[in-house]
């Protein structure tokens, strides 16, 4: 299963059972949903990822989590797109978003990195931002301005990474069921479709 009718979907997030359920780890527990609901175990490893490969109505999919830390994301996509042959333009990327209400996802292709280190990390690897992504929204805390200073204030690391309450978790469960509808309109439909669809 290699070529360029096969999609790499990879979810970001940071190793390890201190992250676990963390607002910045969204990325991949939508990935982990994925998984489930498709049949695709992510059972296998290779530079720095753990991945699966299936199929989401009937298109091939890998499926991925870099399990390197966050910032450093980039180069674990890369070498697996690299691997099985997939072009940027099927590349899809999941992570969190600051910018974006909670409760509601965003499709966007191309454009810059809005802060986010991960999505940075993946643009310098590639060599282009020329890929989609699923922006869940995480929201932002009260007290932050509206400065690009924020992603990297003391404040947005301890909110990114504060975990979900038990309460949190349940209305997120509806949110990666969103997300998965969202992938698969991406990859049956095409980016604009779910553009028209979920970013409204």
């Amino acid at each position: 299963m290699t070529g360029s009718g096969i999609w790499l979907i990879a979810g970001l997030g940071n190793p390890g059972r201190k992250y676990q359920q963390t607002r910045h780890n969204v990325g991949f527990m939508a990935i982990d949903r994925l998984g489930a609901h498709h049949d695709i175990g992510l059972k296998r490893t290779m530079f720095k990822n753990r991945y699966g490969r299936g199929f989401i109505n009937n298109v091939g999919t890998v499926l991925a989590q870099p399990m390197d830390f966050m910032n450093r994301s980039g180069p674990p996509v890369y070498q697996l797109a690299r691997y099985f042959g997939i072009g940027s333009a099927h590349i899809l990327i999941i992570h969190d978003d600051m910018d974006i209400d909670i409760g509601r996802i965003k499709i966007k292709v191309k454009g810059g990195h809005g802060g986010h280190k991960g999505v940075r990390s993946i643009i310098d690897a590639l060599g282009t931002n020329d890929f989609t992504r699923v922006r869940i929204g995480i929201g932002r805390p009260e007290a932050f301005t509206e400065t690009p200073e924020t992603h990297d204030s003391p404040d947005a690391a301890d909110y990114v990474l504060g975990k979900f309450s038990k309460r949190e978790m349940q209305h997120y469960e509806e949110i990666f069921e969103t997300v998965r509808e969202a992938v698969s309109t991406v990859l049956e439909k095409g980016q604009a479709a779910a553009m028209n669809r979920y970013n409204g």
